[in-house]
């Protein structure tokens, strides 16, 4: 029986460092109140003319191939996870599949937020257990801070948002020791208004106009508190389902990768679940939230660090904006 492994991931993240000190000249908030509520010290910004999507995603993907040990070529689908895309039509998957030079593959665009990266892989893991595909490029990629508002109002969101890509080549195996055990998948939409951007929205009577403009409505809304309530309820709630369908314990976990949302969160989790600093990887001090691109990027650099091996039982989860929250648990 076919299973699917991450045979090789890479990322990204823009040159410029954007510090709390920093946002302090922009709005009026300091470098103690934001680490306090979310555990940030910096973040990374994208430079107009130099990073777009498509280029951050092409850079991330050659490194998680060049990982894989595999060509270019021997990629058969791309799946892209972003809601920040550099085109409003078409989706980003086809920029990235033209850059590649992959022309031809399929390329599938995932609007998932924060929990975009997993559901990608775990559309990934279908398509390769029933031999469809062999090595799927699966992306999370964004640029979030042009649309953020970067004064007194948007404060609570501005602080939290970056930019990045993270990439993972997802390949076919028949090492019944390794591989994606299982996904899990949820949405709530009475809740879509609570993290949201409203528009350009093609339900208005035009899409761009000076008035829509002038509203701020281009601009990320979130209400933090109902955000973070859900948060620790739901991500606790989906990596116990993990657990249960693959018959272990949290103390099985030899490394939690959560959705980089907000430090006080993760360690909320690791708390509740009684995990061990060195079982939760957190990077989000230096990278802020960069939505579909922080586990990826995380998977990168927790691979780096040595953090993952052979053999270890690693848990994936995420939950944002939908509001909609996942899990995948996979024995590396």
């Amino acid at each position: 029986m076919l299973k699917s492994i991450i045979a090789g991931a890479g990322h990204y993240l823009p040159e410029r460092i954007v510090t709390n000190d920093d946002l302090s000249e922009m709005m009026n908030t300091n470098d103690e109140w934001i680490v306090e509520r979310t555990g940030i010290h910096e973040r990374r910004w994208f430079t107009p003319g130099v990073d777009t999507v498509t280029s951050m995603a092409k850079n991330a993907s050659i490194m998680a191939i060049k990982n894989a040990g595999i060509e270019t070529k021997a990629i058969d689908f791309i799946i892209f996870a972003t809601v920040t895309p550099d085109y409003f039509i078409p989706g980003n998957g086809v920029l990235l599949q033209r850059e590649l030079g992959l022309q031809g593959i399929g390329a599938l665009d995932v609007r998932n937020a924060c929990s975009g990266f997993i559901y990608a892989l775990s559309i990934a893991d279908q398509f390769i257990k029933t031999g469809m595909y062999k090595n799927i490029l699966v992306v999370g990629a964004e640029i979030q801070s042009s649309a953020l508002n970067k004064n007194d109002e948007g404060r609570s969101s501005a602080v939290i948002f970056a930019d990045g890509a993270g990439a993972v080549v997802c390949s076919a195996s028949e090492d019944e020791n390794r591989g994606i055990l299982s996904t899990h998948l949820h949405a709530d939409g009475d809740f879509a208004e609570e993290l949201y951007v409203k528009d350009p929205g093609s339900s208005r009577e035009v899409r761009l106009s000076q008035e829509l403009i002038e509203s701020g409505s281009f601009n990320l809304s979130m209400n933090g508190n109902t955000v973070f309530k859900h948060a620790v309820l739901r991500f606790k709630e989906v990596i116990e389902e993990a657990l249960v369908a693959n018959n272990v314990e949290s103390k099985d976990i030899d490394l939690l990768i959560p959705h980089q949302a907000n430090l006080r969160i993760s360690q909320y989790i690791q708390n509740k679940m009684g995990l061990r600093d060195d079982q939760v990887f957190n990077n989000i001090m230096y990278y802020g939230n960069t939505t579909a691109a922080t586990i990826p990027i995380a998977i990168s650099e927790s691979l780096q660090q040595n953090r993952i091996k052979k053999g270890d039982l690693v848990c994936l989860a995420a939950f944002g904006s939908g509001f909609s929250w996942a899990s995948a648990l996979m024995k590396w």
